[in-house]
């Protein structure tokens, strides 16, 4: 038996079987790169589902994890606590929002932007507005309002009666949209790209068009940004690609590279209807995560990581299409930066696991799109070896 095996093995009988968990038993990483129990290495383009922008085990926020570990863990937001601000200070001077409220993951902040929208409609508009608009094939979480709005079917099975006040349209159809919106509704809620949807990229009219909506109907705008921000798409958030402004937004995944933390940023409008006793967090922004935090997004901003993830973007964008060409189960790469998808005629998930075998680390959402979100820190010759193995893999399909 093998270390991997025999954790595997240990696994089986104490945790849930929430995931379809592969045999990889990660132990160590750098970079783009992690190592199993076993010693095998393996190049990580999931990076942690769009966690790791910054690669595993960066060194500035090793650091200040280890620094703040020596010194504060965790007191209470009941106090104020400097990095916290600190954070606060730093996302709201880079980005359109005046005030933050943390938390500890992508669906918690969700949550919180969902009570904000509905708490600030209310107060301002009547109890009857309410009803949040969101898109089919998105991805907002998985408690259960988040479930709600989010617009997979497989995602809400066996969950019903779901919270009620959520509506689903497709995705980059403004007429479906305009449709949609009644005298009830309160807010849109969007992914700037869909992420587990299949890395889906709207139109810029599609884009400026909600925010044309919204302003014309007294409409919350809410982008989760929760996988698209940070530096994923090339910009600090993928919404200023469209030229488009929320009036919310939620961050999460890579906002303390790897630690984690969540966050809802708004305008202050929107942000004074939560007042003491509305909402909160236990651990939501404690030191330890806050002072994570700041030393990634400070690293993103310092290290000419944005550019780098728009060039490296284009040259995995190039060496994919040139699969597309040689391959004709591949039918498109889609995306922005370093957030693509390839889409295939065929199912991915033995892609995937063949991947594994071979020492790369893929992913396969909506069935048939592979998705690639490696650490923005990845180097061509990274790329290369991905592709090249990729190359072999597909060159053995048959169809």
């Amino acid at each position: 038996m093998t270390i991997s095996s025999d954790w595997i093995a240990r696994s089986d009988r104490v945790i849930m079987k929430t995931y379809g968990r592969y045999p990889i038993v990660p132990v160590r990483g750098s970079g783009c790169q992690l190592w199993d129990a076993d010693g095998k290495r393996y190049l990580d383009f999931l990076a942690g589902v769009a966690v790791n922008n910054l690669g595993h085990c960066h060194p500035r926020v090793v650091k200040a994890i280890q620094e703040q570990a020596a010194t504060l863990i965790h007191c209470s937001n009941y106090y104020q606590i400097p990095q916290q601000i600190e954070l606060a200070e730093l996302l709201c001077a880079h980005s359109f929002a005046d005030q933050a409220f943390f938390c500890n993951s992508g669906a918690e902040a969700n949550e919180a932007a969902i009570k904000l929208a509905r708490k600030y409609s209310r107060e301002t508009f009547g109890p009857e507005r309410y009803r949040i608009i969101t898109a089919a094939e998105s991805f907002h979480g998985r408690t259960m309002a988040t479930v709600s709005a989010t617009g997979q079917e497989k995602v809400q099975r066996f969950f019903d009666p779901l919270l009620h006040g959520f509506s689903h349209v497709p995705f980059n159809d403004l007429a479906a949209l305009t449709a949609a919106i009644t005298t009830e509704t309160c807010a849109i809620m969007l992914e700037p790209i869909q992420g587990e949807g299949g890395i889906n990229v709207p139109s810029l009219d599609y884009m400026r068009g909600v925010r044309q909506l919204c302003d014309e109907h007294n409409l919350l705008l809410i982008f989760d940004e929760v996988q698209t921000g940070l530096g994923r798409t090339g910009k600090l958030f993928a919404h200023e690609h469209f030229g488009v402004t929320p009036d919310i937004m939620t961050l999460a995944k890579a906002l303390a590279g790897g630690a984690p933390i969540g966050t809802m940023l708004a305008r202050a409008k929107f942000a004074a209807a939560f007042t003491p006793g509305t909402h909160g967090s236990t651990f939501g922004g404690n030191p330890l995560m806050s002072a994570a935090a700041l030393a990634a997004v400070q690293t993103l901003l310092d290290d000419g990581l944005l550019d780098q993830a728009l060039n490296r973007g284009a040259y995995l964008t190039a060496k994919l299409g040139q699969l597309k060409q040689r391959y004709p189960f591949v039918l498109e790469v889609r995306g922005i930066g370093l957030m693509i998808g390839m889409g295939l005629s065929i199912a991915g998930g033995e892609i995937v696991k063949t991947g594994h075998e071979r020492g790369v680390l893929l992913n396969c959402t909506h069935d048939t799109v592979l998705r690639f979100v490696p650490p923005l820190t990845v180097t061509e010759a990274e790329i290369d070896e991905m592709i090249s193995i990729l190359d072999g893999i597909f060159a053995e399909i048959q169809i």
